[in-house]
């Protein structure tokens, strides 16, 4: 099996200026990154497969692929509350947020809680954890019924006001996310949208948040692919 040092040293010759600066772009923290794909990280991690402890050393190199390939290769099985307070505690950027959340937090036995639990941070990424867990579980989970997810409004009402950039987007992605699982969920979520105007009335945070929720859910492809779920 590879070690982490060995690893890193795989990673070091595709290192790509031109996807370092794309990386920037895109507003993610770039500074220790090597510009590596994701389809070849993924690749990799297939290659080496679920391993918790590897995970663990990788996760801790400043290196953000390295940080991506621990994602990856981690076994959600043997994450416990403990591990998912420190890794959410050390996101610096978006896109590390959003693969873990997607790719292992929120298929923890915890998921719900630690989401509720994350949006009261003062943290930005800890409080985008917290959204991006809802939209993902309203996402991923295929069986529960609506009202698991209706559970999920006074957070969002709550903090929609919030202004900073990446909690705003996942405010957002997750009220989307709900409102698309089911026309029931819609006409809540979009009841939802009302509430939050109400309750945040200067907050262009809220506009803005609320303004693009609203123009997808009632978009007529949204609404027909909605319906087809719904049978």
């Amino acid at each position: 099996m590879l070690t982490s040092n060995e690893i890193l040293e795989n990673l070091k010759p595709l290192k790509n200026e031109k996807n370092i600066a794309g990386m920037a772009r895109f507003g993610i923290r770039s500074e220790h990154a090597l510009g590596i794909k994701i389809p070849v990280l993924r690749q990799m991690a297939k290659d080496i497969g679920r391993n918790h402890q590897l995970a663990s050393e990788l996760w801790k190199s400043p290196v953000h692929e390295m940080k991506i390939l621990a994602i990856f290769i981690e076994d959600y099985k043997q994450v416990d509350e403990e591990q998912m307070d420190a890794w959410v505690n050390d996101f610096y950027s978006w896109d590390i947020c959003d693969q873990a959340c997607s790719t292992v937090l929120d298929k923890t036995p915890i998921a719900i809680q630690k989401s509720f639990e994350w949006t009261s941070s003062e943290k930005e990424f800890v409080k985008r954890a917290g959204f991006v867990m809802m939209a993902c579980l309203s996402v991923h989970d295929k069986k529960s019924d609506d009202s698991l997810f209706e559970q999920f409004f006074p957070y969002l009402i709550k903090e929609a006001g919030d202004g900073r950039n990446f909690v705003k987007k996942a405010v957002n992605w997750a009220i989307r996310s709900i409102g698309k699982r089911s026309m029931n969920l819609r006409s809540k979520a979009l009841d939802l949208c009302a509430t939050i105007l109400k309750e945040h009335p200067e907050s262009k945070a809220a506009r803005w948040t609320v303004n693009d929720a609203v123009r997808e859910l009632n978009d007529e492809k949204i609404i027909t692919r909605i319906k087809k779920k719904s049978t």
